[in-house]
């Protein structure tokens, strides 16, 4: 399973974190080990001091797929799912200054929330208007939608397709919205999509 994710996908977070707006998606990924292990907490790394929750709707790829053309993208994905980028933002601003890939700081162990249920693309009228929002503490923190991202789910599809065939069980991480901020030990974060909760973790 690759975990390929979707950086300022969202107008709004890119001007909170004062990046510059991309003229075309920007990708990265998260390897294997990045995901939480089911009924596991998150845990903190000891190497930051500074790391960031970031809610994103999540794409289940089915089938195998490359060079895929936008007006077929829809056939390669059933199921929208929700989860966490967490990102080590102090290691990040400095491997960003230095011109450096953002790995260390995005694929760490842990560094991937994937909730457990998937909701069949069917129960939504639209892809490309989804709600989905992110509560810490009792609090919502983010709420985004999906008619908000830069580029759509189709769209990403092709578009990374062009350079990573597209497997089975391959998960797209599509960007999160703003409202981003710091975790600490003891938080509890819970992500639902259109009222329905998805996941629920604790920090460590």
């Amino acid at each position: 399973m690759k975990i390929i994710c979707i950086g300022r996908n969202y107008a709004r977070h890119i001007e909170e974190l004062a990046n510059e707006r991309p003229e075309e998606p920007v990708i990265f990924l998260k390897p294997d080990t990045a995901p939480v292990l089911r009924k596991f907490p998150f845990v903190i790394p000891e190497f930051s001091n500074d790391v960031h929750y970031e809610v994103e709707i999540l794409v289940k790829i089915n089938k195998v797929g490359k060079y895929i053309d936008a007006k077929f993208a829809h056939k390669y994905y059933s199921e929208i799912g929700l989860g966490i980028d967490f990102t080590a933002r102090d290691l990040q601003s400095k491997l960003k200054e230095k011109g450096l890939p953002w790995e260390k700081a995005k694929g760490f162990d842990g560094s991937a929330v994937i909730g457990e249920e998937f909701i069949n693309k069917s129960e939504f009228a639209s892809v490309d208007d989804i709600n989905f929002e992110l509560v810490k503490n009792g609090e919502v923190v983010q709420k985004g939608n999906t008619q908000n991202m830069l580029w759509k789910i189709d769209g990403l599809i092709a578009y990374v397709s062009q350079y990573f065939t597209l497997k089975k069980g391959d998960i797209i991480f599509t960007g999160t919205p703003e409202g981003v901020g710091k975790v600490n030990p003891d938080d509890v974060l819970e992500g639902s999509i259109e009222g329905k909760k998805i996941f629920r973790i604790q920090v460590k």
